[in-house]
């Protein structure tokens, strides 16, 4: 899949080892890494939901944003990249025809302060 970044600073965050480690430390870095290896391999976004442990899922009320886990409460937040998104007769986003993704966020999506909003 293709990867595109937010902004140039997690753009820098995501891919430069000495930024990554001072953002995140060693162990998130590493988890980090382990999910951008896994995204880019897949060729679209339905591949990385049959992989349990990165739990790959579109969150609620966001109107698109996707979520991967890293190190706990941490995630790895994304949307599609496709504009328009595409989408399957019954309104869902259509997993098998997203191949690019945009990295908006590394965040605690629990926490009341990152609470998104829909951005479709």
């Amino acid at each position: 899949m293709r990867i595109y970044f937010k902004t140039n600073k997690l753009k820098q965050q995501c891919s430069e080892e000495r930024t990554m480690l001072k953002a995140f430390g060693k162990k998130m870095s590493l988890k980090l890494q382990q999910r951008l290896m896994e995204l880019s391999a897949a060729e679209t976004l339905a591949d990385m939901s049959h992989l349990p442990p990165t739990r790959c899922h579109q969150l609620d009320n966001t109107g698109g944003v996707f979520s991967v886990d890293l190190e706990q409460p941490y995630r790895l937040l994304f949307v599609p990249e496709e504009e328009p998104t595409p989408r399957k007769k019954d309104g869902g986003i259509d997993l098998q025809k997203v191949a690019g993704i945009e990295i908006i966020a590394i965040e605690d999506t629990h926490d009341p302060k990152n609470q998104r909003r829909s951005r479709l």
